[in-house]
């Protein structure tokens, strides 16, 4: 073996030949053998002459069996190109090898070896020196299951950290985060900023005692010094700066990145006044909504509805809806609203989900309901509103009792009409596309249109002033 012909990217012996000397035939042999955990003597043709495994594993694995099979016959189908340019590499006069990774199909599954191939002696012999890789592709391959499982990690807190953002947002209770350290607010939600008449990001970094009375902040430090020592402290009444009225205030010492932080939560005392008048207000607003407002239990059953919705259903009267069921009117039976309430469940919210509303005299509206989950009690709620887009549609388009325009429409009406109905459309539907077709393909011609398609003219004529395909004159008639 040439020791100038060493494989790319390596350094070699500066004077091998003169410092080896003449190795026996053994002592090369078991050089070779011992460089990796196989090596193969390969003719030049590339058939397996002779084998040496020195890891016991890929002996029981039957490479030791190989002895007179063609090398590229033991791997699979992706490697026999890498075999097929190792062999010819290595019969180039010169040619500097290099390792390539294949994979041996073997008892016990595949088996990944990295090989290097070179002339062995004049004779044109190669010799193949391999390493196991499977430990190596182990190692890769625990490596990428870890960071999957970090990329999942991640994905979860910052899903986990939405959530919460969200929840700290909209809850109506004022909330603040101090700093244990200096007692500075660190954060605010929107209904303390709306609390203490301040603007967004006017709270950050302001000491928590100003939003009290000056009398009465020595008090608020020293609770929350009393909180830093006791969990389950009661909360404290004080009066808030500016005359805004009293509150109970509570707090609660958590950690976050080794940091000491306090949730404070305010509690206007004599809330639960403005909270009345402020129902009212939206109660009153809701009741005057043009679009419909239904507000159902966890059991879909009616809480509570304005007047658009009594309208739209055609009940006489508030008491006749609350308690029943909601898909007694909105939606296919026993498709839409479970559909709906599956994504309110999975999401929180909907949008725009189109669908029908049945009213108790027999009419059929096509709707888009948008619905929101929210807690109540023990369960859950859900509020939807619903606005009637019949007139949408018969202004620009087709209303649920309209001829549809496409075999896509004629499944949205599965669950509207019986099918008796859906066939007469569908034969429709097929009579107008025909007539269409016929017209473009006569040039709007109805003469020639009624002649290919096997009808009278004054058939034509009828069917043409019956789909509204055109304004007829008194001389077509």
């Amino acid at each position: 073996m040439n020791m100038h012909n060493a494989p790319s990217g390596t350094t070699p012996f500066a004077s091998g030949d003169s410092m080896t000397g003449a190795l026996s035939a053994g002592a090369a042999a078991n050089m070779l053998a011992s460089v990796g955990d196989v090596a193969f003597i390969l003719s030049p043709e590339g058939d397996v002459l002779d084998i040496s495994v020195s890891d016991g594993e890929l002996a029981k694995h039957g490479f030791t069996d190989w002895v007179g099979t063609p090398l590229i016959d033991t791997v699979t189908v992706e490697s026999r190109v890498k075999i097929n340019d190792m062999l010819t590499e290595a019969a180039k006069p010169g040619g500097a090898p290099r390792w390539r990774q294949v994979n041996h199909v073997a008892a016990g599954g595949d088996v990944a070896v990295r090989y290097l191939m070179m002339a062995l002696g004049d004779g044109g012999r190669l010799i193949a020196i391999g390493r196991d890789m499977r430990a190596t592709a182990a190692l890769q391959q625990r490596l990428l299951q870890s960071q999957q499982a970090i990329e999942r990690d991640y994905i979860r807190l910052r899903q986990t950290e939405t959530r919460y953002r969200l929840l700290f947002d909209v809850v109506s209770e004022p909330v603040l985060i101090v700093d244990a350290d200096d007692r500075r607010i660190s954060e605010a939600n929107p209904a303390a900023y709306r609390l203490l008449d301040a603007m967004p990001g006017e709270l950050a970094g302001v000491p928590v005692q100003t939003i009290v009375a000056d009398g009465q902040r020595d008090d608020l430090i020293a609770y929350l010094g009393a909180a830093e020592a006791a969990d389950d402290l009661a909360p404290i009444a004080l009066r808030l700066v500016d005359s805004r009225g009293d509150a109970r205030i509570s707090a609660r010492l958590f950690r976050q990145a080794r940091k000491a932080l306090f949730i404070v939560r305010i509690d206007v005392a004599g809330g639960a006044v403005g909270g009345k008048a402020m129902d009212a207000t939206l109660g009153e607003v809701i009741e005057r909504m043009p679009d419909s407002f239904v507000l159902v239990g966890s059991d879909l059953n009616v809480l509570s509805a304005n007047a658009a919705f009594l309208e739209m259903t055609q009940m006489p009267s508030m008491d006749r809806v609350v308690g029943a069921r909601l898909d007694t009117w909105l939606g296919r039976p026993g498709i839409d609203l479970d559909l709906i309430i599956a994504q309110l469940r999975e999401h929180g919210s909907v949008r725009n989900v189109a669908t029908i509303l049945r009213g108790a005299a027999g009419s059929k509206d096509s709707i888009e309901v948008s619905g929101v989950s929210a807690p109540m009690g023990d369960g859950e709620c859900y509020g939807f509103t619903i606005r009637d887009v019949g007139r949408r549609e018969r202004n620009g388009g087709e209303s649920v009792g309209d001829v549809p325009r496409s075999v896509g429409q004629l499944t949205e009406l599965v669950g509207r009409m019986s099918l008796k109905d859906i066939v007469r459309e569908s034969t429709d539907l097929i009579e107008r596309l025909c007539i269409e077709a016929a017209l473009v393909y006569t040039s709007d011609n109805r003469a020639s249109a009624a002649e290919i398609l096997g009808v009278s003219r004054q058939s034509l004529y009828s069917k043409l002033h019956r789909h509204g395909l055109g304004n007829l004159m008194s001389s077509d008639v």
